[in-house]
């Protein structure tokens, strides 16, 4: 009897002991996981310009502003677009990360961009450090989440895939395209989408748009074409993307950004 007695103290024990653990570790989980804002919805703190012509840091013609709340792409103070190609940096670094965010399209759109620009915007990530960017150098090597919309002439998916300067593994192997369709539906121009956006180090990306996955591929890299005029130094093909920096892009097109929030992964 004594020594069935301490067994089934000794069980209590390391029962109220895993117990403990377990609300331990989600109380862990719970705060690393919690959901950061990268934007603050009133002004740009955090986030740096670099434009394609234009040294880093010069947010030219106030492209990127705040507008009841969302960053806006707007192109109220240009004359002419002239290949003057975008990105709004985060100040940090990140390596794996769930990103969230809300886009929508405006009507501008600079008459002499390029026509694939229109209705056509992004997020890229993992990208190179902005103040590597050359003031002559007119995509950032990095991945792109592509954000499209309907233009009138059929299916048009979004949240696709666009490689400037990199390259992926898609369905096992090494996808030769600067970009990949995903399976999303078609959006209008001016309704707001949710993208999401899980990546894990140099390993797996996922895309989602409205909640549901619609593209993975894997080993994000640097090689391949599209950007132009970059430093030597910074493009070693064949070298995985383990991290880099987060950007919003604006090359012609007006578009809004909003609610943007990341959570840190394990």
């Amino acid at each position: 009897m004594k020594t069935l007695k301490k067994k089934k103290l000794t069980i209590a024990g390391i029962s109220v002991f895993a117990c403990c653990l377990s609300l331990w570790f989600v109380s862990c989980q719970s705060q690393k996981d919690e959901w950061q804002p990268l934007f603050n919805g009133k002004d740009l703190d955090g986030w740096v310009a670099k434009f394609h012509h234009h040294d880093y840091g010069d947010n030219y013609a106030n492209t990127f502003r705040v507008v009841n709340g969302a960053i806006q792409v707007n192109y109220d103070d240009y004359s002419e677009f002239n290949e003057r190609y975008g990105h709004l940096f985060y100040k940090e670094a990140f390596s794996k990360f769930h990103l969230k965010f809300e886009y929508r399209f405006t009507d501008q759109w600079m008459p002499d961009a390029p026509d694939y620009t229109y209705r056509n915007s992004g997020i890229m990530f993992h990208s190179q450090d902005p103040k590597t960017i050359l003031k002559e150098q007119d995509w950032p090597i990095s991945v792109e989440y592509q954000m499209l919309a309907d233009e009138g002439k059929g299916p048009r998916p979004t949240g696709n895939m666009c490689s400037p300067g990199t390259e992926v593994i898609f369905e096992g192997s090494m996808d030769p395209r600067h970009c990949i369709s995903s399976t999303s539906e078609t959006y209008a121009w001016n309704q707001w989408v949710k993208g999401e956006l899980v990546v894990y180090r140099d390993s797996l990306v996922i895309h989602k748009v409205n909640g549901k996955e619609v593209l993975r591929y894997t080993q994000p890299q640097i090689g391949g074409g599209v950007a132009n005029r970059f430093d030597r130094a910074i493009k070693i093909d064949g070298k995985l993307l383990s991290e880099g920096y987060i950007g919003l892009q604006a090359e012609g097109q007006g578009v809004e950004f909003k609610n943007i929030m990341i959570k840190e992964l394990d």
